[in-house]
């Protein structure tokens, strides 16, 4: 089959790798319809998570047709369609007995001994995401093996397109969760930094749960005025005043309710940061972090769903503390959120597929990548078809 395999920083190809085969009872082996490239890839593309390996199938946003079951396969059969959780998890953990589905602590044991921490040996595999989460071939494939079939997939009725669902994979409950942790209700104010895909479903998530003011932080114009128009956001351009000051001037000097950080740990920080990061003396900016602690209300909640790895410098756990200021992160428990998520994209009022901006052929993956990174021709969202 063809699959988007990693060679290296920057360096992505489509190459024809062995087809997938079922290999534990409860798998399954899907025919891939449709696959997108999400922010978390861009990660790995510019070589920023280690221990990924010459070969790695990317991607863990895709969906589409069972064309083999293994034997202990109950919930699933052939031909069903179905959008596939980026998460893997058992379902029977002491985690996932909670629904903490993204702490599952059977699909993915060998992280410990990579990390050389006993702490850190738990947390679900992920697909196509490197060898620290697992190690699992990814989605942007034609076909691909899904382990954990009758916990994860979600079947798609036939009156829904493969568009309007696809993001249940990952960035749509990972930015429902991201405004869910914040505890804002109705009526209430959020700021999400970053307006990238996460950041635009958070986006949509708050609109649709009825936060009144939104405001949205980024420094590419396109994406800024894209959320203003479809979610009614304030657009802040962190080029162009400071971000926290311009949201407290706005507040009433008190600062919203929550805020969702969408960015990640390659936030665009001080020069100081630039280097410590680059020579990896710090595994990740803060300056986005900051940020958030400066722009929420004392007693508020900041939600981090974009990635971090290591440590920060600068971190100010002071001003959390003197704020009151609660803290929520991590990956999205994303089987707890798809059948709700599934419903109000029936019910419309949800449309997912609204930032898509750009549809290619998987053989022009690699194409897609270089644009996505490089924030070409107004790219928002790409999605591969096979």
């Amino acid at each position: 089959m063809r699959a988007l395999t990693y060679h290296g920083s920057n360096d992505v190809k489509v190459d024809n790798v062995p087809d997938p085969i079922l290999q534990e009872p409860d798998d399954i082996i899907l025919k891939v319809t449709a696959t997108a490239i999400c922010g978390s890839d861009l990660h790995m593309y510019r070589g920023k998570i280690p221990a990924m390996k010459s070969g790695d199938i990317l991607g863990h946003e895709f969906m589409g047709e069972v064309v083999e079951t293994g034997p202990n396969v109950t919930k699933l059969q052939k031909g069903d369609r179905v959008v596939v959780p980026f998460v893997i998890a058992c379902g029977s953990c002491f985690f996932c007995d909670m629904d903490l589905y993204s702490a599952c602590e059977t699909t993915n044991p060998d992280r410990g001994s990579i990390m050389n921490k006993k702490s850190l040996r738990s947390g679900a595999a992920l697909f196509g995401f490197s060898h620290l989460y697992g190690g699992v071939p990814g989605g942007q494939a034609e076909y691909v093996r899904v382990p954990k079939a009758n916990v994860g997939p979600i079947k798609i009725p036939l009156t829904l397109a493969d568009e309007q669902v696809l993001f249940l994979s990952d960035i749509l409950p990972t930015g429902y969760q991201a405004v869910l942790n914040t505890g804002v209700g109705q009526g209430g104010s959020l700021a999400i930094f970053g307006a990238g895909p996460v950041g635009q479903m958070a986006a949509a998530s708050a609109r649709m749960l009825g936060i009144e003011k939104i405001f949205m932080v980024d420094h590419h114009a396109f994406r800024l005025e894209f959320a203003r128009k479809t979610y009614g956001v304030i657009p802040i351009n962190f080029d162009d005043c400071d971000a926290a000051e311009f949201i407290l001037d706005h507040t009433d000097a008190r600062g919203v309710d929550g805020v969702v950080e969408a960015v990640g740990f390659e936030a665009k920080g001080s020069t100081v940061e630039t280097v410590m990061t680059n020579l990896k003396l710090e595994g990740s900016s803060g300056k986005a972090l900051r940020q958030c602690i400066a722009a929420v209300r004392r007693g508020g909640t900041v939600s981090v769903p974009g990635l971090y790895a290591g440590f920060i410098h600068g971190f100010l756990f002071g001003d959390i503390f003197e704020k009151g200021i609660g803290i929520k992160a991590g990956q999205t428990h994303v089987q707890k959120h798809m059948p709700e998520l599934l419903k109000f994209i029936e019910e419309g009022k949800l449309h997912p597929n609204a930032i898509i901006s750009h549809r290619l052929n998987l053989s022009q993956a690699a194409e897609g990548y270089k644009m996505f990174d490089k924030k070409e021709d107004d790219c928002r969202k790409v999605v591969l078809t096979p």
